[in-house]
């Protein structure tokens, strides 16, 4: 059983409902040590104190805001936890909206709720009603010294906390401008034809990470001290499209799309 990192309450109107909120995602990458070239070392990464010419370790450190050029005023792990926000130990729900509505790019992360002791019948309530109502919680909760943005949804018998980006972390994507050009209906008919041929439900299950699966070769392939062939790049072709989309088809109808 997983640890949680984190113990508050879920609040809307005059609810309350203490909660344990654990991380939901990991990353599954192979790791790799940065060495000194000329003697296969391991390397240390250092603090440095130029004035004092003095090598420090991060207990010998403190965070400093610079609020002028070189004044800087110091935040200790105390003044962090004095923040008057009601948010550094509640997820406080202000709004149900439905989730169609929140466009992906604005989630950002996942985590798992699960409720106290004394928490599991609103817990429970909360859950239900989501569901009955087809309806997600927008709210606030701090977390890593930062408030956060949030979405509370059900998900089976627990409930999910999904980060949701400020309008100002999104990127405008009016900064990018596509060239026009004109598609037939007929193009369009067979593209739309080509999608349904494809379409199926999403069974995540099905894909894996095949780079990691590849890296992973290529250091076995090192250990053993075998050569390394590098792979021909693909070559891009822009072709005949009605042509490549009459091929795609045909190829998908006759063996199903591969998942990777």
């Amino acid at each position: 059983m997983p640890r949680s990192f984190w113990k508050g309450v879920i609040s809307f109107g005059m609810v309350a409902i203490p909660v344990k909120m654990y991380t939901a995602t990991e990353t599954k990458t192979i790791s790799f040590n940065m060495l000194h070239k000329t003697c296969m070392t391991r390397t240390k990464q250092v603090l440095y104190c130029p004035t004092d010419n003095e090598y420090l370790s991060r207990k010998d450190t403190v965070r400093g805001y610079e609020f002028t050029r070189g004044q800087y005023v110091v935040l200790t792990d105390d003044d962090f936890e004095k923040i008057p926000l009601k948010t550094a130990h509640s997820i406080t729900i202000t709004k149900f909206v439905a989730e169609k509505e929140i466009d992906p790019i604005y989630f950002n992360g996942s985590h798992y709720l699960e409720p106290e002791e004394l928490g599991v019948k609103p817990f429970r309530l909360l859950n239900e009603a989501l569901l009955k109502t087809s309806l997600v919680g927008i709210g606030k909760v701090v977390l890593q010294r930062r408030e956060h943005l949030c979405c509370v949804r059900p998900l089976g018998d627990i409930m999910a906390l999904d980060g949701v980006h400020y309008k100002d972390e999104i990127i405008p994507m009016e900064q990018f401008a596509v060239p026009k050009a004109e598609v037939s209906n007929a193009e369009l008919d067979m593209a739309v034809s080509l999608i349904k041929v494809m379409a199926g439900p999403f069974e995540p299950e099905q894909y894996k990470d095949e780079y990691q699966s590849a890296l992973k070769e290529l250091v076995e392939a090192k250990i053993k001290g075998k050569k390394i062939v590098a792979p021909a790049e693909p070559k891009i072709e822009v072709g005949d499209l009605m042509a490549s989309l009459r091929a795609s088809i045909a190829a998908a109808k006759k063996e199903p799309v591969a998942v990777r």
